[in-house]
């Protein structure tokens, strides 16, 4: 979640996508696909304050077409420079993603790449554990954990009651199921919830279960790559919006429900933001709320934001403290002003607060 509200992207959305339409019901039963995979980490050299390390991956499971492997550093190392894969680090968090050329990784297929990082000139550990597309390397194979039944569109029952907050977690064809993301997805808009009663004495209502677990329809890669919304920052979010209303008949705003997306993709630059009764983020809010990526106070913050910006909220236009500010960063040490919360209260989706 980058501090951005969420404008030219609903416009666009607005504009050219229809706003009404029945969706299908039907549900979709998981199938469970072989997961697993090896690494092998090997510090080529090293030197005062420096090392350079090589990294390689087999993937044992089913055919992966991109490819995202995460460690985390036990002795404060950091990456300075990568070849062969992106590399991003939040605090001793590693991620490694592959570049446009190595992403396809077949059943038995391998991939490598290395880096240069700096040490404290004390102690320089081998990483104990990896994840390839979030699930655990250990040398074998595994069932990837999927449940009995995923809805991908409203379930036979009927949907949501109208007047709440519909989360949803889009996950990509190729990424494996995670319990993580669902369960953490659901703790994140629940402290929303409990950050709105404190500050405006009323609060929205979730729905049961919390978060709607969606099928994608393409890989990771398109929804990251294929043009939508403008600048590149709105693709992977446009496209799971786009989705979810094909999918679930919503409207951009929809008078029935505040609509919470989340999806396992991003891409370069890619962000989110909030606005006319959407929320819409990409893979590094996802990963926060599963708890791989970064402190969950960071996450909490900006979920609290941009469910401002989808109440009608504007950024505030400087840090004051605010949580439609920067001070998100500092959640929860940071609050509604008066006027704010008269905004939200009084606002196009007041009545959904009670």
């Amino acid at each position: 979640m980058h501090l951005r509200g969420l404008r030219k992207g609903l416009i666009a959305v607005a504009l050219t996508a229809c706003l009404v339409g029945a969706a299908a019901v039907s549900t979709i039963t998981a199938h469970a696909a072989s997961a697993g995979c090896q690494v092998t980490y090997a510090v080529g050299s090293q030197w005062a304050g420096g090392f350079s390390a090589n990294v390689a991956i087999k993937n044992l499971g089913d055919p992966l077409g991109s490819w995202r492997l995460r460690w985390t550093f036990g002795a404060g190392q950091t990456v300075s420079q990568a070849w062969n894969a992106v590399v991003a680090q939040n605090s001793g968090a590693v991620t490694a993603s592959n570049v446009s050329w190595n992403g396809s990784l077949p059943t038995g297929g391998s991939a490598s790449f290395g880096f240069n990082g700096a040490w404290n000139n004390s102690s320089n550990p081998v990483p104990t554990s990896f994840t390839l597309n979030d699930v655990a390397c250990t040398g074998s194979t595994t069932p990837t954990p999927t449940p009995t039944v995923t809805p991908t569109t409203p379930p036979t029952s009927g949907p949501p009651p109208s007047r709440t907050v519909r989360v949803y977690w889009l996950k990509p064809a190729d990424v494996a199921y995670d319990q993580r993301y669902p369960d953490g997805i659901t703790k994140v808009v629940q402290e929303a919830q409990r950050f709105f009663k404190q500050e405006l004495g009323k609060t929205f209502t979730l729905n049961n279960p919390v978060v709607e677990v969606v099928n994608g329809d393409q890989p990771r890669t398109w929804y990251e790559n294929t043009p939508n919304c403008g600048d590149k920052y709105w693709w992977s979010v446009c496209n799971m919006q786009a989705e979810l209303r094909r999918k679930f008949g919503l409207g951009a705003p929809d008078s029935r429900w505040i609509n919470v997306g989340e999806i396992s993709a991003e891409g370069d630059g890619a962000g989110g933001g909030g606005g006319n009764g959407w929320v819409i983020l990409s893979g590094h809010d996802a990963d926060g709320a599963a708890g791989v990526n970064g402190p969950m106070n960071r996450w909490y913050g900006g979920m609290v934001h941009e469910l401002g910006h989808a109440f009608g909220l504007p950024d505030a236009s400087s840090t004051d403290g605010t949580c439609m500010s920067a001070s998100l960063y500092s959640y929860p040490n940071c609050h509604f002003s008066q006027t704010q919360k008269n905004n939200m209260l009084n606002g196009p989706y007041g009545s959904f607060l009670s």
